[in-house]
């Protein structure tokens, strides 16, 4: 359907609306962050001068260095693990018969609906048992298990629109099915799967309470557990607050806008077959 001058011009209007609505807190962020610790009240203001030492402080101050390599080395390693499961399962699931598919799948998707509250206590308990607590696998292992509904759900779909004329081709050749799984259908979902490990990135890179239950050494703490014991230690230094927040939320940021154009072709376009 083709949009009118009049519909399209309110279009724009509600969506920079909506962008003004989203941008203006974190401009006050990233203005409190650069404003002398002397200045800052916590209310949005305009800086005398830009304090970019603020960020060197926050760093330094908050041990953040160790905080933020914990959450990469658990970040990556969910995401890797995450991505090799949910492409085999969702494969399977999509392309695969045998008995109890579809129970399982549906069963499967009920970890879409269990909220991390409902299973943090018993899975303390089971992890202590094993000796995995305050362990980066303490943090991997739950975490992948949690994406993994998503994930198998999203790469199932992307593997069910795949062209049928494709595959059977490929098994006419003579290709076994983890010949048609790596050379045919992962291929093709490049931005799927990129859009899937970017959104697991960004929910793992923001996990707090498992880690505030799981870790109990400073060396092992990740970004967003490190930043509320750091608001606890500055309560009322704002400067160094908001610095160490933007800190935090940089990475996800960077990774966003450096793969936003796989990101938006795995959630709009989906699979591609040239």
């Amino acid at each position: 359907m083709k949009l009118s001058r009049k519909e399209k011009i309110v279009n724009q209007v509600v969506l920079a609306l909506f962008a003004l609505f989203a941008l203006v807190p974190l401009l006050g962020v990233v203005l409190s962050s650069l404003t002398p610790s002397a200045e800052n009240f916590g209310g949005f203001a305009l800086p005398s001068r830009l304090v970019f030492s603020n960020y060197a402080d926050a760093w330094a101050r908050g041990n953040f260095s160790v905080y933020m390599l914990s959450s990469v080395i658990v970040a990556l390693s969910v995401v890797a693990l995450t991505i090799l499961l949910s492409v085999t399962a969702g494969f399977a699931f999509a392309r695969l018969r045998f008995v109890g598919s579809s129970v399982l799948f549906y069963l499967l998707l009920l970890g879409l609906m269990l909220p991390a509250e409902a299973f943090i206590i018993p899975l303390y308990f089971n992890l202590r048992g094993v000796n995995l607590t305050d362990t980066y696998w303490a943090l991997i292992l739950p975490q992948t298990t949690q994406s993994l509904a998503f994930s198998i759900f999203w790469m199932r779909n992307q593997f069910r629109t795949f062209p049928n004329e494709v595959i059977e081709a490929a098994r006419l050749d003579g290709a076994r099915d983890s010949q048609v799984l790596w050379r045919v259908l992962v291929p093709s979902t490049v931005a799927p799967i990129m859009t899937m490990a970017l959104l697991v990135f960004m929910w793992t890179w923001n996990e707090f309470l498992l880690p505030l239950v799981m870790i109990v050494s400073d060396a092992r703490r990740t970004a967003p557990l490190g930043l509320a014991f750091f608001q606890g230690q500055n309560t009322t230094d704002y400067s160094l607050l908001s610095a160490a927040g933007v800190l935090v939320a940089l990475p996800i940021a960077l990774l966003y806008f450096a793969l936003q154009k796989k990101f938006i072709s795995g959630m709009v376009g989906g699979i591609s077959t040239r």
